[in-house]
């Protein structure tokens, strides 16, 4: 048994490993390309690699720059969940409801369309400036590809499965916790990293234009408006970072973790 799991985990970290790669070669090509550049630019223009990662290792010496990123983290930590949360549970309600999924989908056409930045000054004026308007902008964003995934699923629901349900006697809601939820269950998973991309980018665009004086948005416009150029490709190296720990690492290892029988000798999610 004991040796069943050593075998069980090391078969996960290679698989882990070999999943990480192509990340690797991703990060390694960037960080070519902008050597190649920084040898015909000025230093002022474009400092090269090793300034630059020298200035991200020292960002996070500044206990000002930690509290820039942990800002970010709190506000992504309410809007992402928020925007999973009501985006399932519609999707889920449009599964059931004919006419709700008509009109569900309307809506989602209609505003999905509009830029996400745009609502800052909207949700500024209504609340004022700080968090609120930068939350309710990450959840306006990352809520129509994940409220659009499960919808999307709950129709490739198997017939087969609700007719014998229903002949089971299950309610409306039976359907939902034991037929749609179980089955959108891949979908919901990728849906929430399509979400994650939309709401990281959000949260970022809105600091810069939120109106607030704390988070990686303002820091990197607040070096770019004083020609700091390491401070701005810190933050760019902070930001991409960041986003594929929590992408990969985090909302991928779910992902694996839940789906395991799909991704089973894969390595990637």
């Amino acid at each position: 048994m004991q040796e069943n799991r050593k075998k069980e985990s090391s078969s996960r970290s290679l698989s882990f490993l070999k999943g990480s790669i192509p990340y690797i070669a991703a990060v390694a090509s960037l960080f070519f390309i902008w050597q190649f550049v920084a040898l015909f630019l000025e230093d002022f223009l474009l400092p090269d690699v090793p300034e630059g990662v020298g200035r991200f290792f020292e960002n996070f010496q500044d206990p000002e720059y930690i509290s820039a990123v942990t800002s970010s983290l709190y506000r992504l930590a309410w809007g992402y969940p928020l925007a999973c949360l009501l985006g399932a549970v519609l999707g889920l309600l449009a599964g059931v409801s004919k006419s709700f999924s008509i009109y569900l989908r309307s809506v989602i056409s209609i505003l999905q369309a509009i830029p996400p930045i745009t609502w800052v000054p909207f949700f500024v004026i209504l609340f004022g400036f700080g968090d609120l308007p930068i939350i309710l902008v990450i959840t306006v964003a990352s809520f129509f590809p994940m409220a659009l995934s499960v919808l999307n699923a709950t129709e490739g629901v198997s017939q087969t499965h609700l007719e014998l349900a229903r002949v089971m006697g299950a309610t409306k809601v039976d359907l939902i916790r034991k037929v749609y939820g179980p089955e959108t269950l891949p979908s919901f998973l990728s849906g929430a990293q399509v979400a994650f991309g939309n709401a990281w980018r959000s949260l970022i665009a809105s600091e810069m234009v939120g109106g607030v004086s704390l988070g990686l948005g303002w820091s990197i416009s607040y070096a770019g408006e004083i020609a700091d150029m390491d401070g701005v490709l810190a933050s760019i190296m902070t930001i991409g970072i960041i986003a594929i720990i929590l992408d990969y690492a985090v909302i991928g290892g779910i992902k694996r973790k839940l789906l395991k029988w799909r991704y089973a000798g894969k390595g990637t999610a």
